[in-house]
C-alpha cells in the first residue's frame, strides 16, 4: 500500500510541475494528494490507462488512470505520431462517440489534436453508433478511426477506441506500438491541443444511407418480412446512440408497427432509468419487457449506449417473455444465417466466434458444413482473422457470448444496428413458417445438441483489486483444479503459455492463437469452464458450458433442470 501511495504520489507531483496543466486540475490533485484520499490517489494515479480488449477505459477524473483531456490528448497525439510513421501522404482519421457524460467533449479534444498534427479530421455532427465508425473509416478511405464511448460501462466511466484502416480495433503490434508513442512524448507540453480548423470535417447523412444500402441485400427472408410486417416489435436504445439508427433500419426493412421505449429514448450519459446501461442485465432492459408484455409483442430488442451490443426478449410456450443470454441469441442468429446460405455460399464461406462462446455454434457449423474459426476474446481478433483470410474465403458472420454479433464484411466490430435487422427477420421468418422464436431454439438443441451456459462475474477494483485478480489467475495456474462436479477435467488450455495438456495421456501441444490471459478445462462429460479477467471492466470472468443431448421437445425442461443444477455446482466449486 505504501509503495503504491508513493507511486501514485510521485505522479501526481509530476503533473503538478508540468506548465501544460490547467488550474482546476491541479486544484482536484491537491486535493487529492491530502491523507484522508490516498486510496483515490491510488486509483487515479498509480498507472496510466493502457490499451486492453476494448482500447482505453476508465473512470472519468483527474489523473492518469483515468478518463480526461490530457489522457485523450495523450492518446490522440502518440496515434497520430504513429500514424505519420506508418502512412505518407494526407493522412485522415474519422471520430464517432456516444451519449456518455464528456463524449461529446472528448471527440472534439481528439478531433483538435488530431488536425494539430495536420491529419485530417472527418467527424460525426452528432452521437453516432460505434458500428457506424467501423464502416465510415472504410467508406471514407480513412488511415484511422475514433469512437469515444465506454460501451455498457457504469455511468462514472468512459473510452476510446482506436481503428485501423480496416474498420477494426487496434491488433498486436499496431497497439502496444502506439502506446510506445504515447509513452514517449515526454510530457503534456509536448501535445498539440492547438486545432487547425480547416482540417475538421462534417460526415455526411450519406455515409448512414451508404451504410443501409451494404446492409439490405445481406438480409434473408425478404417476403416473409413483407407478409409479417406488422409484428409487434418493442425496442429500447437505454439513452444511447441506439436510437439514431435501429428504428430507421427497421423501418427501411419494411416493419412498421415499432414501439419505442419513450422513457429511454432521449441519450442521457446519466442514464436516469437504469442502473447499468448494459442489456446483458435484466434490469436495464425491465421497462421493455414490461411493454412488450402489455402490447402482446413478439420480440423485444435494446442496445447499449454506442450500439454495439443488443440485448433480445422473446416469449416462452406459456407467453411469458424472458431474455436470450447472449449465446442463445448468437446460435439462433448463426443457425437461421447459415441454413439460408446455399451449398456453394456454404462452401466457400466462414464464421466465427471467441474461445468462450458457445461451442453449440461449431456443431451447427459443422453439420451445416461451413467453416467456424474461434479466436480469442474481443471482437478486433475476429476482424484481424477477417483480413487474414481476405481472398481465401467468404466471411458471412461472427459473434461472442457478450451480445455482440457481425453478419457481413462491411462493418469490422460487433454491430446491434444490423443485428438488431437480423433478429427482426428471424421473428418474421419463425411466425410466416407458424412458429415462435422459442420453438426454434429448443429445436435447434434437439437438432444439434443442448449446449448451456453460465457467466460468473467477480468485481474487484480498483489496485488492490487488479493484484487480486492476478493471484486468482497464478492460483489457477499453480494449483488448477482437477474435477468441476465430479466430472475429471481431462484437457488445460493455458493461453498465456500457449499450450494444451491432455491429462490423461500428458501430452502437451501448442495452440495456434495468440498468447491471452486465458485458461480453459474441459472434462471428460464435456463441460468447458473458462477463466479470464476482464480487458474492459474490473473483473474476473468464469465461462461455465455443460452439454447433454434430447431426442424430443418434450425432453427440454428435465435437461434443463439437470444443466442448471451442474452449473450451479461449478459455480460454487468456482466461488465458494
Amino acid at each position: 500500500m505504501n509503495e503504491l501511495v508513493t507511486q501514485a504520489t510521485q505522479r501526481a507531483q509530476n503533473w503538478l510541475a508540468n506548465p501544460a496543466i490547467d488550474d482546476p486540475t491541479k486544484a482536484a490533485i491537491h486535493e487529492l494528494l491530502k491523507p484522508e484520499n490516498s486510496k483515490s490517489l491510488i486509483d487515479s494515479f498509480y498507472k496510466d490507462l493502457e490499451f486492453g480488449t476494448g482500447g482505453l477505459r476508465g473512470v472519468m477524473g483527474v489523473g492518469s488512470n483515468c478518463m480526461n483531456r490530457y489522457t485523450v490528448g495523450a492518446a490522440t497525439q502518440g496515434l497520430a505520431n504513429y500514424l505519420k510513421k506508418s502512412f505518407g501522404g494526407q493522412i485522415k482519421v474519422a471520430i464517432a462517440y456516444d451519449s456518455r457524460t464528456n463524449s461529446a467533449y472528448f471527440a472534439r479534444v481528439t478531433a483538435e489534436v488530431f488536425s494539430a498534427n495536420g491529419i485530417e479530421v472527418h467527424l460525426f455532427p452528432e452521437l453516432r453508433p460505434t458500428p457506424l465508425l467501423s464502416f465510415a473509416i472504410r467508406h471514407l478511405a480513412c488511415q484511422s478511426g475514433v469512437v469515444i464511448t465506454a460501451s455498457h460501462n457504469p455511468k462514472e466511466y468512459n473510452g476510446y477506441k482506436a481503428y485501423w484502416q480496416d474498420g477494426a480495433q487496434l491488433v498486436p503490434p499496431h497497439d502496444k506500438n502506439v502506446i510506445a508513442e504515447v509513452n514517449a512524448i515526454g510530457g503534456f507540453e509536448n501535445i498539440r491541443f492547438e486545432a487547425n480548423p480547416a482540417l475538421i470535417k462534417t460526415i455526411p447523412a450519406s455515409v448512414e444511407d451508404a451504410y443501409y444500402k451494404a446492409l439490405m441485400p445481406r438480409i434473408p427472408c425478404k417476403e416473409s418480412i413483407s407478409r409479417q410486417r406488422t409484428i409487434k416489435i418493442v425496442f429500447s436504445s437505454i439513452h444511447g446512440t441506439g436510437i439514431t439508427m435501429v428504428p430507421e433500419c427497421l423501418r427501411r426493412l419494411g416493419f412498421d408497427n415499432i414501439t419505442i421505449i419513450e422513457a429511454q429514448q432521449q441519450p442521457d450519459g446519466d442514464f436516469p432509468t437504469v442502473h447499468s446501461p448494459n442489456p446483458e442485465e435484466q434490469s436495464a432492459m425491465q421497462l421493455a419487457l414490461e411493454k412488450a408484455k402489455a402490447i402482446d409483442a413478439e420480440l423485444v430488442m435494446a442496445t447499449d449506449p454506442d450500439a454495439d451490443r443488443v440485448g433480445i426478449g422473446i416469449k416462452d410456450s406459456t407467453g411469458k417473455f424472458f431474455l436470450l443470454n447472449g449465446n442463445q441469441a448468437f446460435s439462433l442468429m448463426m443457425w437461421f444465417i447459415m441454413k439460408n446460405l446455399n451449398a456453394t455460399e456454404r462452401a466457400n464461406g466462414y464464421i466465427a466466434k471467441t474461445i468462450v462462446t458457445t461451442e453449440l455454434v461449431d456443431a451447427i457449423s459443422a453439420q451445416l458444413g461451413i467453416e467456424c474459426h474461434n479466436t480469442l476474446t474481443g471482437f478486433k481478433y475476429i476482424a484481424e482473422l477477417m483480413g487474414k483470410m481476405e481472398g481465401k474465403k467468404n466471411f458471412v458472420a461472427a459473434g461472442e457470448e457478450s451480445y455482440g454479433y457481425m453478419v457481413g464484411d462491411f462493418v469490422r466490430d460487433k454491430d446491434a444496428v444490423s443485428a438488431c435487422a437480423f433478429f427482426a427477420a428471424l421473428a418474421a421468418a419463425a411466425k410466416d413458417e407458424g412458429f415462435t422464436l422459442y420453438d426454434w431454439l429448443i429445436q435447434m438443441y434437439v437438432d444439434y445438441g443442448y449446449y448451456k451456459e453460465g457467466l460468473i462475474n467477480l468485481v474487484r477494483k480498483g489496485a488492490s483489486g487488479e493484484q487480486e485478480i492476478k493471484n486468482m489467475m497464478q492460483q489457477f495456474r499453480s494449483a488448477p483444479p482437477t474435477a468441476f462436479a465430479g466430472s475429471q477435467v481431462t484437457k488445460v488450455l493455458d493461453y498465456k503459455s500457449g499450450t494444451c495438456k491432455d491429462l490423461t495421456t500428458g501430452k502437451e501441444t501448442q495452440l495456434a492463437l495468440p498468447t491471452s490471459d486465458v485458461l480453459q478445462f474441459y472434462t471428460e462429460e464435456g463441460s468447458k469452464i473458462s477463466v479470464r479477467p476482464s480487458g474492459t471492466e474490473p473483473k474476473i470472468k468464469f465461462y461455465v458450458s455443460v452439454k447433454t443431448k434430447i431426442v424430443s421437445t418434450d425432453q427440454f425442461d428435465t435437461a434443463t433442470a439437470l444443466l442448471d443444477k451442474k452449473i450451479a455446482t461449478i459455480s460454487k466449486e468456482l466461488n465458494p
